[in-house]
């Protein structure tokens, strides 16, 4: 991935597009910290289309129907709560 910095995207705009679609995602950065990404129309619609609907995305999760935990009869140990400390 292609690193620029704020000032030189903006007055290579059209390389950094055409960068993005020959080459993939472009990254910009200001004051050496990432902030922003430059991505071709292609690649943008394909990861619109792969996180669509978070509730289809949660719902598309692991099914639980016949999920089931055994569980001992054991109560544990016994405790006092009458303020004694014990």
């Amino acid at each position: 991935m292609t690193t620029w910095q704020i000032e030189e995207a903006e007055t290579q705009l059209n390389e950094v597009i055409e960068r993005a679609s020959t080459e993939g995602p472009q990254t910009i950065t200001s004051h050496g910290d990432a902030c922003a990404v430059v991505l071709s129309i292609d690649a943008y619609v394909a990861l619109a289309a792969r996180n669509a609907d978070f509730k289809a995305h949660l719902l598309g999760g692991p099914k639980f129907d016949e999920f089931w935990i055994d569980r001992s009869d054991d109560p544990g140990r016994m405790s006092r709560f009458d303020g004694d400390g014990g």
